[in-house]
């Protein structure tokens, strides 16, 4: 049987890597690992830490095509990210500009959770951690 230890790594492509770039590093403060510029691709690719588990790749790429993600289309339908203090996370990212859904309560584990989006419209979860 095949046994999976983890997930490696998510890839993630923007639209605009300045923009997303500061959008990962600065509004969510993930590590910066590695950048590098690709010229063969004319892509950046930078990798970034989570939580010292998890690890971000995001690639720029000259135009390309936009990924529909409302309403609930097939495919990844979002990324979420565990917090300590749901309220703190929530009024940080909201200091950025970054427009942050009600928080809700999950019925199946009664813990608290909003969903926001990053500059390309992916969808992203904070999800409270568990005490």
């Amino acid at each position: 049987m095949l046994k999976l230890n983890r997930v490696h790594h998510i890839a993630i492509i923007c639209s605009d890597y300045a923009k997303s770039k500061r959008f990962y590093t600065e509004v969510l403060g993930l590590k910066i690992v590695r950048e590098v510029y690709r010229e063969q691709r004319q892509s950046y690719k930078l990798d970034l830490e989570v939580g010292d588990l998890y690890q971000i790749e995001l690639f720029s790429f000259p135009d390309p095509p936009a990924r529909p993600s409302r309403p609930e289309a097939a495919g990844l339908r979002h990324l979420a990210f565990e917090v300590d203090d749901l309220d703190e996370a929530v009024a940080h990212i909201s200091s950025f500009g970054v427009d942050v859904e009600a928080i809700r309560v999950d019925e199946c584990t009664d813990k608290r959770f909003t969903f926001f989006a990053d500059p390309d419209g992916l969808p992203l979860e904070l999800y409270e951690r568990p005490l």
